[in-house]
């Protein structure tokens, strides 16, 4: 609907979000694919990444809502799976932080260093 401001993301999607875009893999294959929609063989060789490793990240991207797949079949019969990027504004202000913060439902800390003491982060 245009002129409706998208609505404040949640605290679990603002984090799949920040996460997913934390990877400069990821933030390559989302630059490609707004130049245009593409499958995943060809996607691959113009990143220049074996297909198993940009299938992990285009789940990852995919769970998160910035990109969406579609399988086609071709007039030869063969399926391939086709990305494309879905539109996405997120405003990264310290209020829409602290109000995604507020909705989050996990209760412990998903980074493993988080836990650790400094001395254990020097071995």
């Amino acid at each position: 609907m245009p002129g409706v401001p998208p609505s404040a993301p949640t605290g679990d999607d603002l984090l799949k979000v920040l996460s997913a875009l934390g990877n400069p893999h990821r933030m390559r294959i989302v630059a490609a694919l707004l130049e245009r929609r593409n499958y995943v063989s060809e996607l691959a060789r113009l990143i220049g990444m074996g297909r198993p490793l940009l299938h992990m990240h285009l789940q990852r991207l995919e769970a998160a809502g910035l990109v969406v797949g579609t399988l086609e079949v071709g007039e030869d019969g063969k399926s391939m799976k086709y990305y494309d990027v879905t539109p996405f504004i997120y405003e990264l202000t310290p209020r829409t932080v602290a109000e995604a913060a507020a909705t989050l439902t996990r209760t412990t800390d998903p980074d493993p260093a988080a836990g650790r003491t400094a001395k254990e982060e020097a071995k």
